[in-house]
Order: structure tokens, then sequence, then C-alpha cells
């Protein structure tokens, strides 16, 4: 494969050089009970560093107090200041770079309880209530938590930052033509429902310029009717990269508020998960889980026939993501003008992964896409398989 980069050399993500082009995917680590860096999440991503990713994310990171997805989020305030400082120096330590995502969850923070907002009012089932419209003042107020949050990290030391543009959560929820419901200038039009996610992006680059790489995680689809899909949302893709004011856009979909599993594939793990809930809600869950929770068959880089239309289509750098396993799929990336591959549940199994790849000793992660880690996420999100005396 002359003709492809080496996934394992050495790459540039805009500011910041990676020692190679395999990232570890924000996977919610549910180890920040008080909405803080834990001692258990920095060993956590120092595991990932050590084992050899180019990159490591740190999950889902709440911009504002009402931005939360669940109750143990870590929210982007100065208390969490100490504690992001000694993770990224952790992580340096082990030679790679760290990423923070960060975001506001919309209409899913009423599932932790919170005022949920969204672009139009419209019902979460996650809580069984009807969230408020964002106020023009909304939108101001979380542009500049955007960007007084991505300060936070550049303070802590990351490298970089990735907007969550997907999901389900807010700026995702303002580009799905059946969520945004708006008649004002943040609705209607594509270029009206993709305002506020490029003045997020665009305020986040002015307040860091060249001193920190700036991602954006992008659905290609909600998998859900009437959601965002491949068509418009390669023309936010370009309207984005038009902006010029990203480094590189990962690449995924599915919403944790209509349709979960559209982004991870497999069987659910309805029992489980409702065993890791509290008795009244497990109740709910197991009786109704099956049709908030559906199942889709696994395969290798579900991801990579839409993500392929989107690499016809841009010229900037492309992050390809989900359910990664194999050495043959990253080259396989890199040599369709993938610049980087983004890894979850892999390195959840096994954290030294890429240095094994690296090395010759290993072509496949013992993932077997189970979705048994889900259940786990209140507890500390670990990979069922591995012996508890095993795990970080």
């Amino acid at each position: 494969m002359s003709d492809s980069p080496d996934p394992f050399a050495q790459s540039r993500l805009g500011p910041v050089t990676l020692r190679n082009r395999i990232i570890r995917a924000a996977t919610f680590e549910g180890m920040t009970g008080d909405q803080c860096v834990s001692d258990r999440l920095i060993a956590f991503h120092r595991a990932a560093a050590r084992g050899g990713v180019g990159m490591t994310t740190m999950a889902f990171c709440a911009v504002s107090p009402d931005g939360a997805g669940t109750p143990n989020e870590l929210v982007l305030t100065k208390s969490a200041l100490p504690g992001l400082r000694e993770l990224a120096e952790a992580v340096h330590a082990e030679g790679a770079a760290v990423s923070a995502q960060i975001g506001h969850a919309g209409a899913v923070a009423a599932a932790a309880g919170l005022p949920a907002i969204a672009p139009s009012k419209t019902f979460s089932p996650l809580a069984m209530k009807r969230t408020k419209e964002a106020s023009a003042a909304d939108i101001e107020r979380i542009t500049n938590d955007f960007i007084a949050g991505a300060k936070l990290l550049l303070e802590a030391g990351f490298d970089a930052v990735e907007i969550h543009l997907g999901h389900g959560y807010l700026l995702s929820e303002f580009l799905s033509p059946s969520l945004n419901r708006r008649k004002d200038q943040w609705g209607g039009s594509l270029e009206n429902r993709a305002r506020f996610a490029r003045d997020v992006v665009k305020a986040v680059r002015e307040a860091v310029g060249d001193r920190m790489a700036v991602l954006a995680k992008l659905n290609m689809s909600d998998g859900v009717p009437g959601g965002l899909w491949v068509d418009e949302s390669i023309q936010v893709a370009r309207l984005l990269e038009a902006d010029g004011a990203l480094d590189a856009l990962e690449l995924t979909g599915g919403s944790s508020l209509q349709n979960p599993m559209y982004l991870f594939r497999g069987e659910a793990p309805i029992h489980e998960m409702g065993d890791s809930m509290p008795k009244a809600v497990a109740i709910g869950l197991k009786l109704f889980g099956r049709f908030f929770f559906k199942s889709y068959p696994f395969e290798e880089a579900y991801f990579r026939s839409y993500a392929r239309q989107f690499r016809a289509a841009l010229d900037m750098p492309l992050i390809l993501l989900g359910g990664i396993n194999k050495r043959e799929t990253i080259d396989q990336a890199m040599k369709e003008g993938f610049e980087f591959v983004a890894m979850g549940r892999g390195l959840l199994r096994d954290p030294g992964l890429v240095n094994a790849m690296a090395k010759g000793e290993s072509e496949e992660s013992l993932c077997v896409h189970c979705n048994k880690c889900m259940a786990t996420i209140y507890a500390g999100t670990h990979c069922v398989l591995v012996d508890e005396a095993h795990r970080v």
C-alpha cells in the first residue's frame, strides 16, 4: 500500500503532531461522579495512551450546567481545571495527545432531571416530558459557554477539542428537519438550521486560534424518519469546510434521544441495562426498551459506505468511525483517503491493541460487540469480558 499513508507513522492534525493516525473515540466513561475528573478517569485515559493511540478523547463534557446528558457527567467549570490538567499531563507522559469532546445535551438533558431545551418544543422519551424551545438568549449564552469550555481545556493543556454536532444533542437537534421546526433565522432552510453549529465552530476556533486542533463530530444520518440524512449532511459538511475553522471532521450517526443503537449496532443489552438502573426504570426498560433500543446487525466499519460519500465530496481531513476492529480495516481506510480512524469498543476490550498491531502481534481486537459495556456506564464503563482484576 505504497500509495496510502502508514497508519502507525507520525501525522499532523492541524497544529498538533500525533504519533499515529489512530484516535481513541469519545466513549462515555462514567467516571465523573461529582462532575469532575476522578483518579479512575485519569487511569482510563493513561491506559489508552500507554496502549499506543495517537490521541485519546475524553467523552462528552457539558459546556453548560443545564447541558449534561447524565447526572454524573463532567461540566466544564473552573472547579474541573485541576483534574483536567492532571489528566492531560498523564496522557502526555505516555506519549499521546489528548482531546475532549464538548457539547450541550439539549433535549437529552431531560433524562438528567434538567430543564431541557431544544430548537422546538419536543417530547423526550428519556424523561417522559416535553422540553422548552431555546430562545435567542439561550443560543447566545450556550455559544459563549462553548467558547469558555474550549478556553478552559486549552488552559488545562489539552491538544484538541471535539465539538459534538451529532447524536441528537442540541446542535444536532438544530440540524434535524424533524426536531427543528423554527420559523426564525435558526430554522427552515438547511443554511438556517446549520447556523448555530457553524457559529459555535467558528467561535471556538477564534477563541483557541492555532493553539489547539479543532474537530467536530457530525451525524451523517440521524437514523430516524425525517431526521438529518446523508444528502443534507454532506451540504452541512461543505459549509463547515468552507468556513475553514475545522482541522478534521469525525463522521458518525444515530441519536441518544431517538435511536441510540443506530450508533452502536449489534444487539441491544436491554436486560443488562435494566439490572443497572433503579427498579421503576428497570421495569419500564424491560417492558418497552425494545421499542427504543432497536437492534441492528453489526458489521465491520458499518459507517464506511456513508463516509465514502463525504470523502468524495470534501477535501478536508476525515476521521472514519464505527465498529473498527481489524488492522486490514484501518489500512483500507487509509487507502480510501481517510486521514484517521477512531476506535471505541475495540480499545475498551484491548487498551494495548494499537501497540500490538504496530508490532505485528495482533490483527484484530478481541471485542465481540456484544454491547454489554453499555450497561456499565453508571458504574465505570468497562468490558464485561475483562476480569475485574485487570480492568482500569
